[in-house]
């Protein structure tokens, strides 16, 4: 069986900033990695900034001290666009509204949604509840109420919700004029 040739790339893979990413998000110094692993301070600032490439070696012993698997750091990042005109429609209830599922659908840690409300739209009549851990609502234009069995919260354009997101609510739009929202629901995680 013959080979098939393959060309090397010129491209420079690019780890550095997913080291530094790694070491930040423990909260390390490079004086403390560079304690730990043995090698320099300057030679870890280079490999975080792209301008050397680290050995077989130091690249293992590197990923030991930060907890990361070498292999994750050679990965491409699982990236979705959605295209507002793209999105899916969906529906989650209430009247004079159109919503529009802002992230992939294989997401499963959390979804956007973008709702556009008519004038005097307004939830259901009973307050329900979302099964979500966090539930974040942003208002980007109009007048929006956000309704809670002891509570009513009057926003205005980019102003800002973060609540519980199994409490019970409800919302209304009591304007003349078109309101457009979007509900972030972080998921309750898999048990």
């Amino acid at each position: 069986m013959k080979a098939l040739p393959v060309e090397p790339s010129s491209a420079a893979l690019a780890i550095g900033s997913r080291i530094r990413a790694a070491r930040q998000s423990q909260r390390l110094t490079i004086d403390q990695v560079a304690e730990s692993t043995g090698l320099t301070k300057g030679f870890l600032s280079r490999v975080e900034r792209d301008l050397t490439s680290p050995s077989v070696a130091s690249l293992v012993t590197l990923c030991q001290v930060l907890s990361l698997e070498v292999g994750a750091l050679f990965t491409q990042p699982d990236t979705h666009v959605v295209r507002l005109a793209e999105a899916p429609k969906i529906s989650l209830g209430g009247k004079g509204i159109v919503e529009q599922l802002l992230t992939a659908r294989s997401e499963r840690r959390l979804q956007v949604i973008r709702a556009v409300i008519a004038p005097h739209g307004e939830g259901e009549s009973e307050l329900y509840a979302v099964d979500c851990e966090v539930e974040v609502l942003h208002v980007i234009s109009g007048r929006f109420v956000l309704v809670f069995a002891n509570e009513r919260f009057e926003l205005d354009a980019g102003d800002t919700v973060t609540f519980p997101g199994r409490e019970p609510h409800s919302w209304v739009n009591p304007t003349d004029t078109e309101a457009v929202v979007t509900w972030t629901l972080v998921l309750a995680s898999a048990r």
